[in-house]
């Protein structure tokens, strides 16, 4: 009987833990606005210097919005697009979103080695953590943790993002501390090549 009861407390645990706070399908229906910027279902931004949404993992696309609507992260473009949801209509954005398949690219042939190298095994030399230790070997990120998956993610994008963080301009948000110190010891040779080399992963 105690074997039952844990299997169905662990059982139900994992559906929790599998499932967010959000509705894939009521999320849909604000997902238009979003389309102009990018893309239908978030996977293909109409310039590559926007993300993409697809696949990111659920909390950390909430925790985002939750920014950018508060003004923690302020993102001009963005600028009371947010204003007139609420909490579970950014919740179900979040879902959709993540439900949504990440369309990947293809990685500068000429960058795949320092890309890989930098993504797999960090700088020792410079100090620069493998971004593989919180974002995945695969790039899918750790939804748990709210690291988003970088797999496919344009590699412009993560770029302006990398210089962002480096140059302190992107400083709020849970993981912003992080993100700073780890592009604080990166180089525009590296920058370029890890974007690259993520936007091909998956």
């Amino acid at each position: 009987m105690k074997r039952l009861i844990a299997g169905v407390v662990l059982g139900v645990g994992l559906t929790a833990m599998a499932h967010g706070a959000g509705d894939p399908a009521a999320g849909e229906q604000n997902a238009a606005v979003c389309a102009g910027c990018h893309g239908q279902g978030g996977a293909k931004p109409v310039m590559a210097v926007y993300p993409k949404l697809s696949g990111l993992g659920e909390k950390y696309l909430y925790n985002q919005l939750v920014d950018i609507k508060s003004g923690d992260r302020a993102i001009p473009e963005m600028t009371g697009l947010l204003n007139a949801m609420s909490d579970q209509d950014l919740q179900d954005l979040a879902a959709y979103f993540n439900s949504q398949e990440m369309v990947v690219g293809q990685a500068n042939p000429d960058l795949v080695e320092q890309g890989q190298a930098l993504y797999r095994g960090g700088n020792m030399a410079s100090g620069v953590p493998a971004c593989s230790g919180c974002h995945n070997p695969s790039g899918i990120g750790n939804e748990p943790a709210g690291y988003p998956a970088l797999g496919g993610q344009t590699a412009e994008y993560v770029i302006k993002q990398l210089k962002a963080y480096r140059a302190g301009e992107r400083a709020g948000g849970a993981n912003a501390g992080i993100m700073m110190d780890v592009a604080s010891k990166l180089t525009d040779a590296e920058i370029e090549a890890v974007a690259s080399y993520v936007s091909g992963l998956n």
